[in-house]
């Protein structure tokens, strides 16, 4: 088992190079004004596990998770990947290992909770991030429940973090039972090899692909404690903290969709910059008055 911990100077090196930058990026991601919400929840210790949404833009909670939980604790949030993304050797590979990503499997991650380190996940994968028409902002676990599983293992915290505006970047056209999303099946199934992941018709700013821009709102949940009660079944408690963890991750996206709905700023746009919301409730107060 290769050693995720004291990794080898290159990649230390690397990682030292990245939160570096990071820590110089705060007056460029204020510029955009992300709402982030529930900080204070973040266990000090770092010992938690993260458990999120992933959108059709992608890059925004891989990103803006790790970045936040940093700014906040000082820590480096070890992310629970897919084999073929976290598996990738040479210089990718190194810097998806500096930016703290894992394969995401049982061993890796119970190796990362016996060292006390902060880890995220997203249970549904991959095929999570492809939306189809009418999918915006929904979960597709699938029955997965090994994050469940995991942190009861290590009596770890779960803290669920729901980001909403990446699934608004880009704009299906189809439905996934339409000819096209059948279509998107096969080529996923029988060229990339992908049976899980769909491909929908999408479209950026008007009919390019070229992103729209959104605002992005970020929310970490009230920690989920994963201590087994005595005598309830393994099974049954990893399925209760599973659907508590999805139940809660749902609510948190539910409100920063109606939250964004009368957010004047949410397409970023320049006229809004004052008004936008916030969540500070001095800064609302203010702004009412």
């Amino acid at each position: 088992m290769s050693d995720l911990v004291n990794q080898s100077k290159r990649v230390q090196a690397m990682s030292k190079a990245i939160f570096t930058v990071a820590d110089r990026l705060h007056p460029v991601v204020d510029l955009c004004k992300p709402y982030v919400d529930g900080l204070e929840n973040l266990p000090h210790d770092g010992r938690f596990l993260l458990v999120g949404n992933h959108t059709s833009f992608g890059m925004a909670e891989i990103v803006l998770i790790p970045y936040f939980v940093h700014r906040e604790l000082g820590v480096r949030v070890r992310g629970l990947a897919e084999r073929r993304l976290a598996s990738q050797r040479g210089l990718p590979g190194d810097l998806l290992a500096a930016a703290g990503a894992v394969v995401g499997n049982q061993e890796n991650g119970s190796q990362l909770m016996r060292h006390g380190e902060t880890l995220l996940v997203f249970p549904g994968g991959g095929r999570e991030m492809p939306k189809f028409k009418g999918e915006e902002y929904q979960l597709f676990w699938n029955g997965r429940s090994g994050f469940a599983r995991l942190a009861i293992a290590h009596d770890y915290p779960i803290v669920p973090v729901g980001l909403v505006g990446g699934d608004d970047v880009f704009h299906s056209l189809v439905e996934r039972d339409s000819a096209w999303g059948r279509m998107g099946r096969l080529v996923s199934k029988h060229v990339l090899r992908q049976p899980e992941v769909n491909i929908p018709l999408i479209h950026g700013i008007g009919p390019t692909l070229i992103p729209r821009p959104q605002r992005m709102y970020l929310s970490f949940g009230t920690p989920i404690e994963t201590s087994k009660p005595a005598r309830m079944p393994a099974a049954k408690w990893e399925a209760t903290v599973k659907q508590r963890t999805q139940t809660a991750l749902e609510s948190l996206l539910a409100d920063l969709q109606d939250l964004r709905s009368s957010d004047p700023f949410r397409n970023l746009n320049p006229l809004g910059w004052q008004s936008a919301l916030s969540s500070d409730p001095e800064q609302e107060v203010g702004r009412a008055s």
